[in-house]
């Protein structure tokens, strides 16, 4: 290929000289190894031109090649991006033609300030003085030194990629085992936001068949999802979730075909250890997604059960628009506002309705169903009933997903009180996908709920191990740790909380709890009603809390002025009756107190679920008579069983 005669180009405030390898911005010279180099310097003499990654792999290695190009070509493409400062999704210099090569955009000049000429053709190959010899008239012996120095070179060759091989192998084997890994949000290439619900489905579908194997840590959605467009490097993003491995890609559909590129990076060296670029039918999505999942579980060389093996060889063909449906679903339920939660219900429905035998479906509208049932203040009967009608669906269909079995789980021990089903449908849930942080997290409640406290500890933390910048598991952790008397923990937890999220009400919430336990009933009041004002409407839960300090601090006008506000809620349907007998109790009327009591009993408020919970909403009741006697209705287990 032809090559430039200038020794010197600029582009933007970079002076690149090719005759030194030197590159600098303004008056720093910045380092770049060999190979990033000799890639830069051919982009800039290509300016304008696509430049494929055969090409390049060619002109940095020649033809005969035995070694990962992709992740050589990867690894120097992300270094000259980051000495060049160049942002791949607005670059300045380096664009990418996705699965094509590269082109360098930004005006060159040469050292003399004009600029880059096109291109010279190499000139053509001269023809040899002296007479030709005609084809078959050789002699053997000048046919025979030829075989031999042929063999010489095969033999050569066989042996360098050994060498190369055996060297790779020795490598890896030093290197340090990769026992985590974090799959970044794929980006969605289509140039359509609307397009984005595909991108981000591709992406938990592709954590869910990760999470499900022993021995290899993934990071929840809901952590990886704060990374979304992020700039932040790679190591910074493997030190911020704590793993050894990221996986980051993008996602473009056209029509019927999907177009996959995922690449296996180690976070702290920020070395790709793999790429691949797959294209596939929409009706094959789901082996296209076991196929990457298999692929990535021998790259990091994990060992499978053979039960393991079965569950990510997955060969099913989905209908293309019950799929559609169901990404769509997934979509809105992560958004987990009130109308997203109802047009997800919508989404599952339809998705079961084109495919009736759609296991995922049932899973995803029992989900959906089980988190409006309990959006409001009152838990909804019809929802969870649909939710614990779509569940068993899911399992009748299909037995090893983990999903349906924490929702059931979900169901009998907040609505049904059915404690025996809640803890056996939870860890038939873990057993099935040990890498579940929501179950874990919801079981973490239920073992608090039954007085396991220091059980429902562990298991929080397994959640946040999983999900460690989730805001719900960083916060329910420091309540745990609080009501089980671990102070000084709890208080480094709710730190943690805020300072992922200073603006999140309900770690005000759980650091006014924190100060009541001390005793610091102004400083409590304080953080409740910064909960309040933060949540930016009536929050019966929070009301209730602020409520609860008030009369903790003797402002007994302030306590029946918010008993007052939650009592026009419930009656409007928006606040339960556990709310208003917490509050009588905390006032000291203990015969109201069980009288609304009695009504949440009959009601089923989720809120007598904490009945057991120490240090809490319940205390200036947990004396009286009427109150053992409500909880043997309740029938919580023992904290031993």
């Amino acid at each position: 290929m032809g090559r430039f005669t200038a020794q010197e180009f600029h582009f933007g405030e970079f002076t690149l000289d090719q005759a030194s390898y030197r590159l600098q911005r303004g008056a720093h010279l910045l380092r770049l190894e060999k190979l990033p180099m000799e890639l830069l310097i051919l982009l800039v003499q290509r300016r304008g031109e696509l430049v494929s990654r055969e090409e390049i792999a060619e002109c940095l290695w020649g033809k005969d090649v035995f070694l990962d190009v992709d992740h050589g070509i990867n690894t120097a493409i992300r270094k000259v991006r980051r000495a060049l400062r160049d942002d791949p999704e607005r670059p300045r210099f380096l664009e990418t033609v996705v699965g094509k090569g590269y082109r360098f955009a930004a005006p060159v000049t040469c050292g003399n300030g004009t600029p880059n000429p096109a291109p010279s053709l190499p000139a053509p190959a001269q023809s040899a003085s002296g007479p030709a010899t005609l084809p078959g008239k050789e002699s053997a012996a000048s046919v025979r030194p030829r075989i031999f120095l042929g063999i010489i070179i095969v033999l050569s060759l066989l042996a360098v990629a050994w060498a190369l091989k055996r060297g790779l192998a020795a490598r890896r084997a030093s290197e340090p085992a990769i026992t985590s890994l974090a799959v970044l949000p794929l980006k969605n290439l289509s140039g359509d936001p609307a397009q984005e619900y595909f991108a981000d489905g591709m992406t938990e579908e592709l954590i869910g068949r990760l999470s499900s194997i022993r021995g290899l840590r993934i990071i929840s959605r809901t952590s990886v999802m704060r990374f979304k467009d992020t700039r932040q490097s790679v190591p910074e993003i493997a030190r911020a979730l704590q793993v050894d491995a990221i996986v980051e890609g993008s996602v473009l559909r056209e029509g019927s075909q999907v177009r996959v590129n995922v690449q296996l990076i180690r976070g702290a060296t920020d070395e790709h250890i793999w790429a691949k670029e797959y294209q596939r039918q929409n009706r094959s999505i789901l082996r296209l997604q076991a196929e990457i999942a298999q692929t990535i579980v021998r790259q990091v060389r994990v060992t499978l059960s053979p039960q393991a093996q079965l569950g990510l060889a997955e060969t099913q063909e989905l209908d293309p628009e019950a799929y559609e449906d169901y990404l769509k679903g997934r979509y809105y339920l992560n958004q987990s506002t009130e109308d997203a939660l109802k047009r997800s219900v919508a989404y599952f429905q339809q998705a079961v309705t084109r495919d009736p035998d759609y296991a995922l479906g049932y899973s995803g509208l029992a989900d959906a169903c089980a988190l409006l049932g309990f959006r409001g203040d009152l838990p909804s009967k019809d929802a969870l009933s649909r939710a614990k009608a779509a569940a068993l669906k899911a399992i009748a269909l299909d037995d090893t997903l983990a999903e349906p079995h924490a929702s059931l789980g979900f169901i009998a021990e907040t609505h049904e009180w059915d404690w025996a089903t809640a803890e056996r449908e939870y860890k038939r849930a873990l057993e099935l996908n040990p890498g579940d942080a929501r179950a874990h997290h919801w079981y973490a409640g239920y073992l608090t709920y039954v007085g396991r406290l220091d059980e429902g500890i562990a298991e929080e933390k397994r959640a946040r191990e999983l999900d460690p910048v989730s805001l719900p598991v960083n916060n329910a952790l420091a309540g745990r740790l609080l009501v089980s008397n671990h102070l000084q923990e709890a208080m480094e937890q709710i730190r943690i909380t805020l300072q992922l999220d200073p603006h999140f009400a309900p770690a005000h919430q759980t650091l006014g709890w924190a100060y009541l336990s001390q005793g610091k009933r102004n400083e409590a009041i304080e953080e409740f009603q910064k909960a309040v004002q933060l949540s930016g409407s009536h929050d019966t839960d929070l009301l209730l809390d602020l409520g609860f300090a008030q009369a903790a601090a003797g402002n007994r006008k302030e306590a029946r002025r918010i008993l007052t506000e939650i009592k026009a809620l419930h009656a409007r349907g928006r606040a339960p009756s556990g709310a208003i007998a917490i509050l009588y109790g905390a006032l000291g009327e203990r015969n109201q107190a069980f009288a609304w009591l009695d009504k949440a009993y009959q009601e089923r408020d989720p809120e007598l679920t904490y009945i057991k919970v120490p240090n809490r909403r319940f205390e200036p009741l947990r004396h009286d008579p009427r109150f053992q006697r409500l909880v043997r209705r309740i029938e919580l287990p023992d904290k031993s069983s």
